[in-house]
């Protein structure tokens, strides 16, 4: 990727006209003089190229989708955007960290991957606190269908983002994007009676 392209106060002042009139153009614009700052502070925070370039794309959804309230008055366009940056890559962070606790919570969920099979404890085991989760985390998990369960794994258990998930699996990001998303969809159905506990 270039260089990040400096922007004059006059550039500015333009690209936020054009932006607000909805120019596309624009936004391709400022991303092209953008992206790298954007993509270097997300890598920073999150050490993970992959999910650095998501939050790239992010970015300017949201530059673009909230453009209107940006006021020239509050501060320049570039620190604007940066601060967005900042914030969807904090937040991925926050949302990884989260998973892995979770995963903490769930360990004997690889296992499942495995053998389909929910391990009986033995007594000591299920007098551990969170022992009722995990069963409840392997039976929920065994309703979601191969494909599917395979791509939560890869996602929760391993912490691979969507871009390495396709590239591991040979399949389209679009495709891993859509499998996810249906199966989280059933697996907050499925465990919305311990959603307090997982919070």
């Amino acid at each position: 990727m270039t260089q990040p392209k400096r922007l004059s106060q006059e550039d500015e002042r333009t690209l936020i006209r054009r932006l607000k009139a909805r120019d596309e153009s624009a936004l391709a614009e400022l991303y092209d003089a953008l992206a790298p700052w954007v993509l270097g502070l997300a890598t920073r925070i999150l050490r993970d190229h992959g999910e650095a370039e998501e939050v790239l794309g992010d970015v300017f959804v949201q530059v673009w989708g909230h453009i209107d309230r940006h006021e020239a008055d509050r501060g320049p366009l570039v620190p604007w955007v940066l601060s967005i940056a900042r914030n969807r890559a904090l937040d991925a962070l926050r949302r990884r960290r989260r998973w892995w606790r979770k995963a903490e919570r769930w360990g004997a969920a690889q296992r499942l991957a495995d053998d389909g099979a929910v391990p009986a404890p033995d007594p000591a085991e299920a007098a551990v606190p969170g022992w009722p989760l995990h069963q409840e985390v392997h039976a929920a998990l065994r309703t979601l269908p191969e494909e599917q369960r395979r791509l939560v794994l890869l996602a929760y258990f391993e912490g691979l983002t969507h871009s390495e998930i396709a590239r591991r699996t040979g399949q389209p990001l679009g495709t891993v994007k859509t499998r996810l998303r249906i199966a989280h969809g059933r697996l907050a159905e499925a465990l919305k009676h311990v959603k307090e506990w997982l919070r």
